[in-house]
């Protein structure tokens, strides 16, 4: 089938390749205007890239020798909100902004952090930036905190592979129920797939109907979707407050999901500096656990 007959506005000239790689995949970073896995995916949905004149579909194989069309799509305003959100930390490449519980990072819904990307931070200087601040990675609907903000195409692009070689440290904060050790690692599989989770247990206090509630420290070693909550969940400790995971007669309505990611910690990808930010902990958490 061919592509639409749009403008072209980049393109490139696949070279020999050793293997096999789906158009997916090897169209991260390829485009100076689109960097993000997440955008190139919308693009190929929009029928936006073309592979040798043809439409692109994100499980084409490319092998080498191809020409891969970036297009012109038709008008796709992005709708712009304001969000009184708490920037963390930003200069003219990246940010990193406290994303309160129950709102989503991003999706087809109006109300969403990045639709406020735009209005919430400064325009940057750099010849690459983006109209459209893109969130780098995501927060759960119900999780707060440091959610790390792509202000420029190329510092998307290496933010996005910071995160792949798993060079950006996330630190968290959870509520568990139930007796815990006080460490542990566990490596279940999560949809057929690897991962890792690290934990450290900083406080216990003793609950009645828990017998006790823990504060955690986790460490995600990788980033399978719900990760942290299914893995404790697995392990026979749910997260306190957590609606989807944890038994029905262990739920505490109204409490909402006990956990925060609360540090990051990387390379800035153009200055060379170590970051370390901290998003602020929240006051429930403070509630339970008043000498954090």
């Amino acid at each position: 089938m061919k592509a639409s007959q749009n403008v072209v506005l980049e393109s490139h000239h696949v070279p020999s390749l050793g293997e096999r790689v789906r158009l997916q995949e090897y169209a991260v970073g390829i485009f100076r205007t689109i960097v993000s896995r997440k955008g190139i995916k919308k693009a190929i949905k929009r029928g936006r890239i073309s592979v040798n004149s043809d439409k692109g579909k994100t499980g084409d194989w490319i092998t080498g020798g191809e020409r891969i069309d970036l297009l012109r799509g038709g008008s796709h305003k992005r709708p712009s909100i304001h969000l009184d959100l708490e920037v963390l930390f930003e200069d003219d490449y990246l940010a990193v902004v406290n994303k309160p519980a129950g709102i989503l990072v991003s999706g087809n819904k109006r109300f969403t952090v990045e639709n406020s990307l735009s209005s919430l931070l400064k325009r940057s200087g750099e010849f690459d930036a983006l109209q459209h601040p893109e969130p780098i990675h995501r927060l759960d609907y119900p999780t707060t905190g440091a959610l790390l903000i792509g202000k420029t195409v190329s510092v998307v692009h290496s933010l996005n592979q910071k995160f792949e070689s798993r060079d950006i440290r996330k630190t968290y904060l959870a509520v568990t129920c139930g007796k815990m050790s006080d460490s542990g690692i566990i490596e279940d599989l999560i949809d057929g797939k690897e991962c890792r989770t690290e934990f450290h247990k900083l406080k216990e206090i003793s609950s009645v109907r828990y017998t006790c509630l823990n504060l955690l420290e986790v460490r995600p070693i990788t980033g399978r979707r719900h990760q942290i909550r299914r893995h404790l969940a697995g392990f026979g400790f749910p997260l306190f407050g957590d609606a989807t995971y944890q038994p029905k007669d262990g739920r505490v309505a109204g409490k909402g999901l006990y956990l925060h990611a609360h540090t990051l910690q990387f390379t800035h990808p153009v200055t060379g500096n170590k970051l370390k930010v901290n998003a602020p902990i929240p006051k429930k958490f403070l509630n339970l656990f008043p000498k954090l």
